[in-house]
């Protein structure tokens, strides 16, 4: 890590600053511009190396970050006064000039933020970076008018109106009436454009819909919308990254009609046919925000598929073969809105054939309960409690979780087969990880899970099967960050002991990593013995932040002892993972890496 720091002031004064220590963030002054280098010195975080910065902020301040590099694609994160916990945005491309990026945001408290700047992947070398003060956002002019049949010709520029988070927009008025129909187009191309409209309340801007590629050419937007009551409404003209800048077109069409769709009610069954002129069925209803509804389709004569759709003919869910019975569809949605939906049903390839479609109302789920990590609870699946998708009962708990952060979640049971899932709280659940016998112990499950980023998640405990019923127990384990990879010198051999405090395959096994930095075409020896575990060896490569497998073996030496021979493709720096073969095995094991005879 070095740097140097330019203040920005009446004279162009320069000095080297004291080099910080990697794990540091250096101060630095709004308004300043620093020259600097990543190396294999700095700080790593998710196998990335970062040079850290803060800076004092008051609540409202707005502020400009430029990263700038001609060795490697520039990539920034901020993070506010919560420092670790409170990553607040992100950009890799913002500055809309290649690999370098651009990061506007306003401060939304008193105290200390943090700026670290990396490449988007791997890299190393010199960068410059400015933080500078933008002045107050002034008071949004009142939006220009447009009629339907009408385009307007405008430009993106840095002197435009901003959302909260420093989205520049140009914005549009439009009077409707209730049911109306138009198709809203915006072309640019100098940036990658995205279309909201909405309404002002209060002062405040409540979009109602959002597009950002659905124009028939490259990246243009194209939204259908139908308003849902007589008024004004706004068109919000933006790029998708926020800050791009460039020249656009906007024009308000008349709408396609709506799609033709049979009406019906929830609590409604319907029998119909596909044939070979009519390979789609559409079906029309009304439902109410917040309401869970069930569509089910299954026929005998091909694989059924259900698409939901909302007023604006957005699509909402999809499913080919949520029912579990073979070729029958089953799809369960919460709905956003008043107002109505639209149902397709169709085969999944080709298909015809008779039908039936069923729609019927669900319980809304309860509200889930907070878990605290460490904390062991006892429970019970039984009647009355949420369903998901696939029939399962389960009960549902919330914890905050911060990046990088890795929890345990182990679930026992006498009276049934365990399942567990982890997912994001906000919007349909939809599971980012999921456990059915990671304990190793016949029913019981444990779940390991990396999260993605801060916020909060939910945790459900259900049977795996539809018909479990009966007592479990949950603990929540904070298992802290990853730990970082060791090194290894070719010609040594490393002793170690796998624990559960260890780096977690995918596959809920523990494992050691070590970097060992080649020459291409070096040839490698690897074996690791142990007779506590079943040894598992996996060579690869960081990748930003996946990891990719290059070879793999668990009982080339003998059954249970393994052995790689492989060849380094080109320089660089490599990871060897000790592990076992089994999740959850634990104990000692020596690896060997020399070069091959």
């Amino acid at each position: 890590m070095r740097r140097s720091i330019i203040l920005a002031a009446a004279s162009s004064l320069a000095f080297s600053a004291v080099p910080a220590l990697a794990q540091e963030a250096s101060p630095i002054a709004v308004g300043a511009t620093v020259n600097g280098e990543i190396t294999g010195e700095d700080a790593t975080a998710d196998d990335v190396h970062y040079d850290g910065y803060s800076f004092q902020a008051r609540r409202g301040q707005r502020f400009e970050i430029n990263l700038s590099s001609d060795a490697f694609d520039a990539y920034l994160e901020l993070r506010g006064p919560g420092g670790e916990d409170g990553l607040l945005d992100s950009d890799d491309d913002g500055a809309g000039e290649g690999t370098n990026s651009r990061l506007r945001f306003t401060a939304t408290e008193d105290g200390t933020y943090q700026i670290r700047a990396r490449p988007l992947g791997e890299g190393e070398g010199a960068y410059t970076l400015r933080l500078a003060e933008r002045p107050p956002a002034g008071r949004p002019p009142r939006p220009a008018g447009i009629r339907i049949g009408q385009s307007q010709n405008g430009q993106l520029s840095d002197t435009d109106p901003e959302t909260d988070t420093g989205d520049a927009f140009d914005a549009y008025s439009w009077r409707a009436r209730q049911g109306e129909r138009v198709a809203i187009v915006l072309e640019s191309e100098d940036f990658d454009p995205v279309v909201r409209i909405g309404r002002m309340n209060g002062g405040a801007f409540e979009q109602l819909g959002e597009n950002d590629d659905g124009g028939e050419d490259g990246l243009n937007s194209r939204l259908v919308f139908t308003a849902p009551s007589n008024g004004e409404y706004v068109i919000r003209a933006m790029s998708l990254s926020g800050s791009a800048e460039g020249r656009y077109r906007l024009a308000l069409e008349e709408g396609p009609p709506p799609v033709q769709a049979q009406p019906i009610a929830v609590g409604d069954t319907a029998n119909g046919e596909l044939a070979n002129d009519s390979k789609t069925s559409r079906y029309r209803f009304t439902g109410r925000a917040g309401q869970r509804v069930r569509v089910e389709m299954s026929s005998d004569d091909f694989d059924a598929f259900l698409e939901l759709f909302d007023s604006n003919e957005a699509s909402l869910a999809t499913d080919d073969d949520g029912s579990g019975d073979g070729t029958d569809s089953r799809l369960i949605f919460t709905l956003p809105a008043d107002g109505d939906y639209l149902i397709e049903a169709r085969a999944f390839s080709e298909g015809t054939g008779d039908y039936t479609l069923k729609l019927s109302e669900m319980e809304p789920e309860k509200a889930p309960e907070t878990l605290a990590f460490g904390a062991k609870i006892e429970g019970e699946i039984g009647e009355g409690d949420s369903t998901d998708n696939e029939d399962r009962t389960f009960d549902a708990f919330t914890f905050e979780g911060r990046e990088g952060q890795r929890v345990r979640a182990i679930m026992r049971s006498g009276d049934f087969d365990t399942f567990l899932q982890v997912g994001a709280a906000e919007g349909e659940f939809s599971a980012l990880g999921q456990d059915d016998d990671g304990l190793g112990e016949g029913t019981d499950s444990r779940l390991n899970f990396t999260i993605p980023e801060d916020g909060t998640y939910v945790l459900r405990a259900s049977p795996l099967g539809a018909d479990g019923k009966g007592l479990y127990s949950l603990e929540l384990i904070d298992r802290g960050p990853q730990p970082e990879p060791g090194s290894i010198l070719v010609g040594s051999t490393a002793r170690g002991t796998l624990s559960e405090s260890d780096a977690t395959a995918e596959d809920n096994s523990f494992y050691d990593a070590y970097r060992v930095t080649l020459r291409k075409d070096e040839k490698l020896l690897i074996t690791m013995v142990s007779n506590e575990v079943d040894s598992y060896l996996t060579v690869g490569q960081q990748k930003g932040e996946a990891f990719e497998s290059m070879a793999t073996d668990d009982d080339g030496l003998s059954d249970t002892h393994a052995k790689i021979e492989w060849t380094a493709p080109e320089d660089g720096t490599y990871e060897i993972r000790a592990g076992s073969f089994q999740q959850g095995q634990t104990g000692a094991y020596a690896m060997t890496v020399e070069k091959q005879p």
